[in-house]
């Protein structure tokens, strides 16, 4: 073959492997993490999602999922709340199927569950459940384990998804990673503020859990869900009725507001705000805004980013 023809020939091979990198990079910063390309580059620690409450709501949006469980009277480990007497919503077996189902299904999604443990088991309890319907194939383990990863080591939502690690647990208590690495122990990674509210206007946001704690270091969870008392009775109970003002992206009362109230005392954004009725109000804006950088001193909202439109890692709020 002349030269020309070989050199021809080269050149054709390297443009060929250009536009195939090209391509790539092209693709990967269109491909969603959570249903958004900008939040591929964010770490864990530096995302703020909407958690339900006792809901397993993923079709949705819902991408944090907190329940309580309790054994039944069967002694079959249940998505009970209070007591598995007041209401059995079935196994956290079943639960866990559900859930392993859809991330089969959407493979650039991470997802976080946070279960309430009402006994006090042993950790391996629901090592027993999760090993029995495969789910640790899919839980993230701390690089530093059996020690608790520090907040600015978290890796970002695109190496997860990469590794195939997108479920993220956490329990309340009795969690012990030297024997089950994958059952965070929620409170060396969050502090929770107040829940049991009955204040419509959400006017603080005091660290309520672990008490005494500090807040450094830590990830949090606004509960953001109102109750009431009624007339005839002490037991507090949700106000369903609020739940359009409650669950509003801006406003009095609403998740923005108390957002941005958290923001001042903290600092940082909250990285969970749990609701009830998802579905009544508009927290899925109220996500997105709390997931958008803001300039320093401005107020709280958007700045016309685009779906499309990536945030730069080191603007993020921390």
């Amino acid at each position: 073959m002349a030269m020309g023809g070989i050199l021809g020939v080269m050149s054709l091979a390297f443009a060929s492997v250009v536009l195939l990198a090209t391509t790539m990079a092209t693709d990967m910063s269109t491909v969603p993490c959570n249903g958004w390309p900008d939040y591929c580059s964010r770490k864990y620690s530096n995302i703020s999602l909407i958690g339900t409450h006792d809901s397993a709501f993923l079709d949705a949006g819902i991408r944090f999922l907190q329940a309580q469980t309790h054994k039944n009277a069967a002694g079959t480990l249940s998505m009970c709340h209070t007591s598995c007497t007041e209401l059995d919503a079935g196994s956290l077996a079943r639960y866990l199927r559900e859930v392993k189902t859809w991330l089969e299904i959407n493979s650039n999604d991470v997802v976080t569950l946070l279960l309430v443990n009402g006994d006090n088991l042993d950790p391996s309890a629901f090592d027993a459940v999760f090993g029995r319907n495969r789910m640790r194939d899919y839980a993230f383990v701390p690089a530093t384990s059996p020690k608790t990863l520090a907040i600015s080591d978290w890796p970002t939502l695109r190496a997860l998804i990469q590794s195939n690690k997108r479920l993220i647990v956490f329990v309340d208590s009795k969690a012990d990673t030297t024997k089950v690495p994958y059952i965070l122990p929620e409170f060396d990674y969050f502090f929770e503020t107040p829940y049991d509210t009955t204040d419509p206007s959400f006017k603080q946001c005091t660290l309520d859990r672990p008490a005494g704690s500090s807040p450094e270091g830590k990830m949090y969870i606004v509960n953001h869900f109102l109750d009431k008392i009624p007339l005839w009775t002490s037991v507090l109970v949700p106000d369903n009725a609020a739940d359009v003002k409650t669950n509003a992206a801006t406003g009095k009362g609403s998740i923005g507001a108390q957002a941005n109230l958290c923001e001042k005392v903290y600092g940082r954004r909250p990285n969970v705000v749990l609701v009830d009725m998802f579905d009544r109000g508009d927290v899925f804006t109220a996500q997105r805004t709390l997931n958008t950088y803001q300039v320093p001193g401005s107020s709280f909202g958007f700045l016309g980013l685009g779906r499309d439109t990536p945030v730069v890692e080191d603007m993020a709020i921390s």
